[in-house]
């Protein structure tokens, strides 16, 4: 008997395009925000602990948002508790023929 697990519609995963438009969006606005955070920091030059901290933000903000745009969806590993039977990869048992020779013989 096979055992097959059933999807609850609850607990789907989103398809693959809703989440590749929701990589991608956050793509985008992490690049749009760099541009403001550099004027922003040279705009503010009189302050300049402000000044290098915007300047400081922008700096990795284009190398997350290619990780983040990159990451695709967590593969999920099928894990059993100790002691259970994995029972989709488990191998029948050849029949076996029990010959009684003794009952053979007329021996008893």
């Amino acid at each position: 008997m096979r055992e097959e697990k059933v999807a609850v519609i609850t607990a789907a995963e989103p398809s693959y395009d809703d989440e590749f438009r929701a990589r991608r969006r956050k793509y985008v606005v992490m690049m749009a925000m760099r541009v403001p955070f550099l004027i922003a920091g040279a705009l503010l030059y009189r302050t300049p602990w402000l000044a290098i901290g915007l300047i400081l933000i922008s700096i990795p903000l284009p190398w997350m948002a290619v990780l983040i745009a990159n990451d695709g969806p967590v593969r999920k590993l099928a894990r059993l508790p100790r002691g259970v039977a994995n029972r989709q990869r488990q191998l029948t048992a050849p029949a076996t023929n029990v010959i009684d020779v003794a009952a053979q013989d007329g021996d008893e």
